[in-house]
């Protein structure tokens, strides 16, 4: 999935901006998606899926709780991209 695809999504931009602000639980990230998109949890993540598996974001174990947080690869690829531009 080209990078701009991942980001054209809004429920997948918002998902960022939280993790933007340090790692979050997936629970609070269902949470506030839930609430401000009215979508069921599975899909919250499946975007959060979309995210990790497109270098976006990284996901860790901790006992039983998911913890996710922003991650470069993806970042990297928007930044080499506008490069041309500026």
């Amino acid at each position: 999935m080209h990078v701009f695809d991942v980001l054209g999504d809004p429920v997948r931009r918002r998902i960022l901006e939280l993790l933007a602000d340090g790692e979050q639980t997936s629970g609070a990230v269902t949470e506030v998606v839930r609430r401000e998109f009215g979508i069921s949890q599975p899909a919250v993540s499946q975007h959060l899926r979309v995210l990790r598996e497109n270098g976006f974001a990284r996901v860790r174990a901790k006992g039983t709780r998911r913890l996710y947080a922003v991650d470069d690869p993806g970042l990297r690829e928007v930044d080499e991209w506008l490069d041309r531009f500026r």
